[in-house]
């Protein structure tokens, strides 16, 4: 809307915000209504952290969270901020000290019977941040692949498993003469690819991204999102995808969640966080991320969080619902602000 007091370059600028906002597919929906969703992973109360001489440091406070089943839910946050402890907590490869993590309304943290510890390990799988470490370069493609069927005789004969591998690497782009190289013969992306062939052939019900584009150039990251979204919707996998880079997570995420020095500070549908966010740090992590357009990358102005505009002396916070789907952690004071922020 053009304004009687606008001068003509206050309207050019509005014009190209128009323009920029239309080529990135940033004009929203509104928030669609809840359907009946099952949660396949829920976090309560889960503490993460380490003790030194009896002192423990939290690295994951009170971490709330649930992943509903065949969804991409994004969870993005700086470094350090406990993004991949949670992933690695969920795959039981690291402990928690505190709360309960469960799969299907069953517990699966702490101790667990053999063939418990058996099952998930069949039923949860992982995309690795780089793509070079998580392969042995003493072994060939086909035994890389196929070492989890394997592991657990997801196959009726040789035949059968040559055939499941062949299927699998031709998915990812690849060919079937590929299967006899090696790790080191191949590129990032490549390797990359190569990983989620592994841990796609075992048809798994939730798949862990840690970050598995950060290491690769940006012309093949869209390949690598593209093909992980893909499986998503082809094999009605769920995906907890884990990135410090917001557009990236908008782009392939159904929700999101933001997570700040190990706590979760605002929850949200993917499409209504970038329309409304109403966390500070959530803005900051928005006002980051750099514009196509160098007259507004210029212009903008960029929110540098301070964690002193929050007051939690007198009132101390929790995540809640603004609205329907959408979670803000705030205390009663911030809830009204927010609520009027809608």
């Amino acid at each position: 809307m053009i304004k009687k007091n606008m001068t003509p370059e206050m309207i050019e600028k509005q014009e190209r915000e128009k323009r920029y906002k239309k080529e990135m597919h940033f004009e929203f929906e509104p928030l669609e209504k809840e359907t009946d969703k099952n949660v396949l992973v829920s976090c309560r109360e889960v503490k993460i952290g380490f003790y030194n001489h009896n002192l423990f440091t939290p690295i994951v406070k009170d971490l709330n969270l649930d992943i509903y089943e065949g969804e991409v839910l994004g969870l993005v946050g700086e470094s350090g901020s406990g993004k991949t402890t949670i992933g690695r907590a969920i795959m039981r490869m690291i402990p928690i000290q505190g709360g309960v993590i469960t799969y299907r309304n069953e517990r699966i943290s702490g101790k667990l019977k053999r063939q418990e510890k058996r099952n998930l390990k069949k039923k949860f799988q992982m995309i690795f941040q780089d793509p070079s470490a998580c392969l042995n370069d003493r072994s060939n493609v086909d035994y890389i692949v196929s070492e989890g069927i394997r592991a657990f005789h997801m196959y009726d004969s040789e035949k059968d498993r040559l055939d499941k591998v062949s299927a699998a690497i031709k998915e990812v782009g690849l060919r079937s003469e590929h299967l006899s190289r090696y790790p080191h013969e191949f590129s990032g992306g490549q390797r990359q690819r190569i990983g989620i062939a592994r841990a796609v052939i075992m048809n798994p019900e939730l798949i862990i991204a840690d970050e598995p584009i950060s290491a690769l150039d940006v012309s093949i990251r869209a390949q690598v999102l593209n093909l992980i979204r893909k499986f998503q919707i082809e094999k009605k996998m769920t995906v907890l995808f884990i990135a410090h880079d917001l557009s990236v997570v908008h782009y392939i995420s159904d929700r999101i969640a933001v997570i700040y020095h190990g706590n979760i500070v605002e929850i949200a549908p993917s499409n209504r966080l970038f329309e409304k966010p109403l966390h500070p740090y959530t803005k900051a992590l928005l006002t980051a991320i750099p514009l196509p357009d160098p007259k507004l990358e210029r212009e903008k102005e960029v929110i540098v969080y301070d964690e002193s505009v929050h007051d939690y002396s007198v009132e101390s916070p929790s995540l809640v619902e603004i609205e329907k789907g959408h979670f803000v952690l705030a205390s009663p004071t911030e809830v009204e602000k927010y609520k009027k922020m809608l």
